[in-house]
């Protein structure tokens, strides 16, 4: 049997984890696998060099193993499991309705809308939408199995049908991570999957590093770890030499004078005691990122940008989280805290030409996380619903269905 090795190591003497991947001839005698099984292995030389060899052992008992120092974990995946992988469901399942709905209190001030679909006893998965101040919609059922998934929706504070609309009181990352923690312990589910693309990946790594014995698997797309050099290229100008004719009317609407910092200008006119200008400004805030979140412009999503109630509370809740850096305590806060969930199985989506989160973030969390499936994309921008990027998500969940029904 043909096998794939990965060893990585976590020992402090080894400096910055590395990791190596090696085809492994599992037939040869001198060498007892099982998948699953964890062996030991000796440096040649420095991990630098990418070269380790195996300690030979007459047992499947790695612990057995008098392997010298540093140890290595080396989990073997099977050539079943691969195939599993290429056979794997890839359209979005059919439109469902919710089984269950309702609104949960989570302060004197807000109330969240949530809602329940799927197989009411089957695994749970929360999905957890972008913006912040988007919201969701009946779509993003799509991606799970209903005869499998225990499909939870909810908008966030300030998004979609929780109220206040586009309240940005009490409205932070730590009120948001809270939040699902009331949500999940409403609903009785002990652990769920979690799954958020755009800023719902930001909140799904946040949430997930501060209660990782609650989550079973982590699917995250179109990566945002909400850094400086994140927002300033999307709203700062690094964007707009791929799309400079949805530029500038994002641009033209702050004055000269103000346009060295959008965000904090944009923040004076969404907080506006002037509702039009509040509404204007929303719209030129929205409008931007809706023409440039596919690879070819979606008319759909344009028309979204001309919507009143959602423009406000998509650019109104989106700015303050931007201009307050997610509440976060350094600009690395996540890639710093990685360390806390790397055991746990996870899927990274990401499409090469998005330009509203674009690769290099995925890109460093993949390096900092390497355990974790990367597929990248080739022809596809940042929305979830472009072909291949949905393609992968429906996957990603098919392949965390497949473990799940295996017990692993």
């Amino acid at each position: 049997m043909a096998a794939v090795v990965v060893c990585h190591s976590s020992s402090s003497s080894l400096g910055r984890f590395a990791s190596v991947t090696r085809s492994v001839d599992t037939s040869r005698p001198r060498w007892t696998f099982c998948v699953t099984t964890t062996v030991k292995l000796r440096f040649n030389r420095s991990l630098t060099g990418v070269v380790a060899s195996m300690a030979p052992t007459t047992t499947t008992d790695s612990h057995n193993s008098s392997a010298a120092k540093p140890d290595l974990d080396v989990r073997v995946t099977s050539s079943n499991a691969r195939n599993k992988e290429r056979s794997l469901r890839t359209e979005l399942y059919p439109h469902i309705k919710c089984f269950n709905s309702g609104y949960l209190p989570v302060s004197k001030l807000h109330t969240l809308y949530w809602e329940e679909s799927g197989n009411a006893t089957g695994q749970a998965v929360v999905f957890l939408h972008g913006g912040p101040g988007s919201g969701t919609s009946s779509g993003n059922r799509r991606f799970f199995d209903p005869d499998f998934y225990r499909i939870v929706l909810f908008d966030q504070r300030g998004a979609g049908r929780s109220t206040p609309h586009a309240c940005v009181e009490e409205n932070t990352t730590w009120d948001l991570v809270n939040d699902m923690e009331k949500l999940r312990e409403h609903l009785q589910i002990k652990r769920w999957q979690v799954f958020g693309g755009s800023w719902g990946s930001t909140l799904a790594l946040v949430y997930t590093q501060c209660h990782p014995e609650r989550v079973t698997g982590v699917i995250l797309r179109g990566i945002f770890l909400l850094r400086k050099k994140e927002i300033d290229w999307f709203y700062q100008g690094g964007a707009s030499a791929i799309f400079p004719d949805a530029w500038e009317p994002y641009c033209n609407f702050i004055p000269d004078n103000e346009r060295n910092d959008f965000v904090t200008a944009y923040s004076k006119r969404l907080n506006s005691p002037d509702d039009s200008v509040q509404i204007s400004a929303a719209k030129a805030w929205t409008n931007w990122e809706m023409a440039t979140s596919y690879l070819v412009p979606n008319e759909e999503s344009l028309r979204r940008g001309e919507n009143d109630q959602f423009a406000l509370a998509f650019a109104r809740v989106e700015n303050h989280y931007f201009k307050n850096k997610g509440f976060f305590p350094t600009d690395s806060f996540l890639l710093d805290n990685m360390h806390k969930i790397r055991h746990i199985r996870a899927v990274i989506v990401q499409g090469r030409y998005d330009v509203v989160c674009p690769l290099m973030s995925a890109w460093d969390l993949h390096r900092a996380w390497p355990e974790a499936d990367f597929k990248l994309v080739p022809t596809a921008g940042h929305s979830a619903n472009e072909p291949g990027i949905a393609a992968e998500l429906v996957a990603a969940c098919e392949l965390h269905k497949y473990y799940l029904q295996k017990g692993n």
